[in-house]
């Protein structure tokens, strides 16, 4: 697998020019967030050794690198996801090429259902923990090269980007929630019991990615930031009510700009 790695990695470096420090992965319908990028080198997945494809609505497939804040940035416009047929393995192969490109930062984002009452359709919430009931994706052999047998995952989200994120929000008149995600494998949305369930477990935001991504990059060594749009509300259960996957990306295109906005400044932040 070290050589698959490296084979993608390599890839991507003879197609752009330095080494970005930053990369992010765009969730369901924040693909938008990639069309702010200056001097954008754009490569479909599809040409990347050992990449799988992106099959969710809203996840154009796409690997691009270009400026944002300042800063060169590499961006996933588009993830992979457990529910898809795929090992834990392939969903989280792109973190390690991005270590292996010379990647420090990762800035992930999704849209996830609001379990806390307090949450709203548009909300934006700081990811401060997570709770994961997907399958590991540290099972099996460890690899030493990337990462220790039994990494830390008490700080799976750096509290020195949350705060300078907080500050930044505060200046731009960005109102922010913080919590808890919860991952889980999907495809079928929650049961309204199983809303309730996780909500008293210490949720505040449930969703179907991310998690895997995080402990990963945690294994390598990469720094992570966190970020989810609530785009329904799972405490909230009126007669008609259903969840539906084209409300899910309506929701989170409308909050692309917000977010833009906070990961651009963030950016310019950490230098």
């Amino acid at each position: 697998m070290k050589t698959n790695y490296q084979e993608a990695a390599d890839y991507v470096l003879s197609k752009i020019n330095g080494s970005p420090e930053t990369a992010i992965i765009l969730g369901s319908g924040l693909g938008a967030l990639a069309d702010k990028i200056a001097n954008a080198t754009v490569i479909p997945y599809c040409e990347i050794p050992h990449f799988v494809s992106s099959t969710a609505a809203g996840h154009k497939g796409n690997l691009i690198c270009g400026n944002l804040g300042g800063k060169q940035v590499l961006v996933m416009q588009g993830r992979f996801h457990y529910y898809e047929g795929y090992t834990m393995q392939q969903v989280t192969f792109p973190i390690r090429a991005m270590k292996l490109i010379g990647v420090k930062n990762l800035f992930v984002s999704n849209a996830a259902g609001g379990i806390n009452n307090a949450f709203k359709v548009g909300d934006l919430m700081i990811i401060r923990d997570h709770i994961n009931m997907l399958p590991n994706p540290l099972l099996g052999k460890n690899d030493e090269t990337f990462g220790t047998r039994f990494p830390d995952m008490t700080r799976a989200y750096d509290r020195e980007f949350i705060e300078y994120m907080e500050r930044i929000a505060a200046l731009q008149g960005i109102p922010l929630k913080k919590g808890v995600y919860v991952g889980l494998t999907g495809p079928s949305y929650e049961t309204p019991a199983e809303y309730a369930f996780y909500g008293k477990a210490g949720g505040d935001a449930i969703g179907m990615s991310t998690v895997p991504e995080v402990i990963v990059a945690r294994h390598a060594g990469l720094r992570v930031f966190g970020m989810s749009v609530i785009t329904n509300e799972g405490y909230h259960f009126a007669d008609d009510f259903v969840n539906n996957g084209d409300d899910v990306v309506k929701a989170a295109n409308q909050a692309a700009d917000k977010m833009t906005m906070l990961f651009t400044g963030l950016i310019a932040e950490i230098g």
